[in-house]
């Protein structure tokens, strides 16, 4: 890897923390010099940096204003979310009627793991925790084996809102989070559909539930579980 596509991977990484964790505000104009110099990088990297979040969900670039951290209202998330209680439990209840023995064991997998880094306390790691839950619900998705299905998740489902719900969360809401994970591969082993169904609509509702008083609190969530 050369040295400024290594500059760039980590302003990359530095800026996107420094807004899932709230450091850099919904709605804040993201200046190239100011940002060059609190990271002590060029402003070439962070020109790049941006543009890569733009990608992800997480600033906004417009002409003749620059860059700015994205937001979400109160209501835009509550749609998302009341979107997501729709779609994912139907995909948990599919994938409980399709799902082999081996798929429940590699579900078992990603929710163990879950628990490992997503748990409180010194070893936590939220960027891995989120990485796992996506490929959970991807993998939900996919035994679902329904395409229609699929499209409308992948339209509902925003990565950054992901990223953003495990910093919001308080330990209470992220241990019950974590605990879903374990009991929606339960229902799956048990090929109980309307177990899983109800379990990850408890799920949705938790997730709903933290954003929402996150963004309440601090006003429009950044954009983009």
């Amino acid at each position: 890897m050369t040295e400024p596509s290594t500059s760039t991977t980590r302003t990359v990484d530095a800026l996107r923390e420094l807004i899932l964790r709230g450091e850099l505000q919904p709605g804040e104009r993201l200046a190239e010099v100011d940002l060059a110099t609190r990271l002590g990088v060029s402003r070439t990297p962070v020109r790049s940096a941006l543009t890569q979040l733009a990608s992800e969900g997480l600033v906004d670039i417009a002409p003749n204003r620059g860059a700015r951290v994205v937001t979400w209202t109160v209501q835009e998330l509550e749609d998302i979310f009341d979107l997501r209680t729709t779609l994912e439990p139907r995909a948990a209840a599919l994938a409980a009627a399709n799902a082999t023995a081996d798929d429940a064991a590699e579900l078992a997998d990603l929710a163990d793991r879950m628990v490992e880094v997503g748990s409180p306390g010194p070893r936590q790691d939220l960027d891995a925790l989120a990485e796992l839950n996506r490929r959970f619900h991807d993998r939900l998705s996919t035994l679902a084996d329904n395409s229609a299905l699929a499209s409308a998740l992948s339209g509902a489902v925003h990565a950054p809102i992901v990223l953003r719900n495990f910093h919001a969360y308080d330990v209470a809401s992220l241990r019950r989070s974590l605990a879903h994970h374990v009991e929606i591969v339960a229902a799956i082993r048990a090929r109980d559909a309307v177990w899983a169904e109800a379990v990850m609509t408890a799920h949705m509702r938790n997730a709903r539930a933290v954003m929402v008083a996150a963004a309440g609190a601090t006003g429009p969530a950044p954009g983009g579980p």
